[in-house]
């Protein structure tokens, strides 16, 4: 009754639902509360109204080819220097960022002048929007790394030797130029907080026009990547996710550290792929003569470590497997694997709730949701009975491939649960007792037979973290490798599962798949003869550091959590 329920329910279904899971994880796990950031919106661009009577924006000089304003910019640069104004500054004192200045001035009154006189403030930035209102008065937005400030430049106000004087600013500068601006601060009659100008300084000179702010770059997510410095000048949200996403690496070693947990650095280049079964980047090393791969996980370096007698072990780093681009699949991503001595699955999962509770609300969100958890079988019987009719046509040819190649009952078992229950778990869930065909890393279950003290997280219908009470006997170890490896050549040294998730680093689970170029798995005899000298009694875990981050940013796409995604 389940097999056949899971048949019918098939990968369409989860693919066809994938795309749509994301744009529901705030509802699912109840923990994106909107951001301290200012900037902290999804990415995205609006359209311009007709009749819109909005201020000249970046790259308004759209009527004009790239070259033309090139040619143009190069000019003002030469004017500039033939009057002594250097385009390029050497420095600049600045005091607070556009920020800081909205805290530090939130309350002054409207129409009110502060801290013109004496001290000046300092600020420094890129123009994004430049407005004159006859010759004695202009309104400039700058845009710095912590958000966006406008200027209030009044002739009157402005000192005799400023580098730019008011006369000379609209002729010499162009949105994109990156200036700093001295003066006080003003609360315009219209409740604007700006920075009153005293001076200008010309810091860089932008050759360049950017792309125009309420056009921007449309809906072409290939330009936005393929310029990633100029999407995030242009392009909201986007710096803020990337902080998010170093606000979390900083909170799980922050979190790891005080608990006892030494970071360490294992190899990148390795002899051979280990820890997971994936296709792996090959290399050449002309010293040495001989191939190298390029790693697919960290789990037998570091165990190595606990071997070698440390306790508390982890990395966060990059992974390298070469399989393919999608929403959710990058070449080159980040994980973050820990291993502890001493203690099993059941103490890795209160630990790794820890970890991404507080990096959660060390990124400015909330969760108040408590994870849910079940055995891997529970929740495949569960599902059998709610499978609807209706989804049973659109699915079952995808479903039969899949389990058509599957070569034990647990391999069967993890196809069905994949076409079956992964999609519907939109809450956070711990998935607990794997098949142990699926999980040659993992120790056998102490009172199940045929299952492994292994769990998954998974939050949005997509798993998140990977664990598992670790296998520490050399022999059962030998014959568990030399069964994957039999696997995988008995299915022709296809690649994994295009459904796995190789962000988690401690994954091994899924033989067979995409009809690509065979490539080699081999058993790691070095870490074998490892675990013949003696490892304690362990846990471990992976978690995707790409996959936590688009969870906070509701991203729908790994490429809006990385900063140079690789593009085709």
């Amino acid at each position: 009754m389940c097999l056949r329920h899971c048949l019918i329910s098939g990968r369409l279904a989860l693919w066809a639902r994938n795309d749509r899971l994301w744009a529901r994880t705030a509802k699912g796990f109840q923990c994106l509360a909107a951001a301290k950031s200012t900037e902290k919106t999804k990415p995205g661009t609006k359209g311009h109204k007709k009749g819109d009577s909005r201020p000249a924006q970046a790259g308004t000089e759209r009527t004009s080819s790239e070259s033309d304003q090139k040619a143009l910019r190069l000019d003002k640069i030469d004017q500039m220097r033939t009057s002594g104004l250097e385009p390029f500054a050497y420095t600049f004192g600045v005091s607070h960022t556009a920020t800081q200045l909205q805290q530090a001035y939130e309350d002054l009154p409207n129409g009110e002048l502060a801290d013109l006189d004496g001290s000046p403030i300092s600020v420094a930035g890129r123009i994004m929007t430049r407005r004159f209102l006859g010759q004695k008065l202009a309104f400039f937005t700058l845009q710095d790394a912590s958000g966006s400030i406008q200027l209030y430049i009044e002739k009157a106000l402005m000192d005799s030797d400023s580098p730019l004087p008011f006369e000379d600013l609209k002729q010499t500068l162009d949105n994109g130029d990156i200036i700093g601006v001295k003066g006080g601060m003003k609360r315009t009659d219209r409740g604007e907080l700006s920075v009153a100008a005293k001076s200008i300084h010309m810091l860089t000179k932008s050759l360049l026009p950017l792309p125009e702010k309420y056009h921007g770059f449309g809906e072409d997510t290939e330009m936005r990547f393929r310029n990633r410095y100029v999407d995030m000048i242009v392009t909201e949200g986007v710096r803020a996710a990337l902080r998010t996403r170093a606000q979390v690496s900083t909170c799980m070693r922050r979190v790891l550290d005080e608990q006892g947990f030494i970071e360490v650095e294992t190899p990148m280049l390795e002899a051979s792929a280990g820890g997971a079964d994936a296709r792996p980047f090959v290399t050449w090393h002309n010293a040495l003569q001989r191939p190298y791969v390029l790693r697919i996980a960290t789990e037998l370096r570091l165990k190595r470590l606990l071997v070698g007698g440390f306790d508390k072990v982890y990395e966060i780093g990059r992974i390298f497997r070469n399989e393919g681009l999608s929403s959710r699949h990058n070449p080159e991503f980040t994980s973050i694997e820990l291993y502890q001595a001493y203690v099993d699955y059941h103490a890795m999962m209160d630990l790794t709730e820890q970890l991404i509770r507080t990096c959660i609300d060390f990124a400015g969100f909330r969760s108040d949701v408590n994870a849910a958890k079940a055995a891997a079988t529970e929740m495949l019987d569960r599902r059998s009975g709610e499978v609807a009719e209706g989804d049973q046509q659109s699915s079952v040819a995808s479903s039969r491939a899949n389990v058509a190649q599957a070569g034990s009952v647990g391999e069967v078992l993890n196809e069905c649960f994949e076409a079956c229950v992964e999609q519907t778990l939109i809450q956070p869930t711990f998935v607990l007792d794997h098949p142990i065909e699926i999980s040659p890393l993992a120790k056998a279950h102490r009172s199940k037979p045929g299952a492994v003290e292994r769990f998954e997280l998974f939050v949005a219908g997509r798993e998140l973290a990977n664990a598992f009470s670790e296998l520490t006997d050399p022999v059962e170890q030998r014959k568990r490798l030399e069964a994957q490896v039999a696997a995988h050549r008995q299915a022709g040294g296809a690649v994994a599962s295009a459904s796995a998730e190789p962000e988690t680093a401690a994954s091994s689970s899924g033989f067979g798949g995409s009809q690509e170029a065979p490539y080699e798995v081999t058993v790691d005899e070095d870490f074998l003869r490892a675990l013949e000298v003696g490892m304690p009694p362990a846990a471990g875990m992976g978690l995707g550091l790409d996959r936590l981050v688009m969870l906070l940013t509701n991203a729908s796409s790994i490429k809006e959590v990385i900063a140079f995604p690789l593009m085709r």
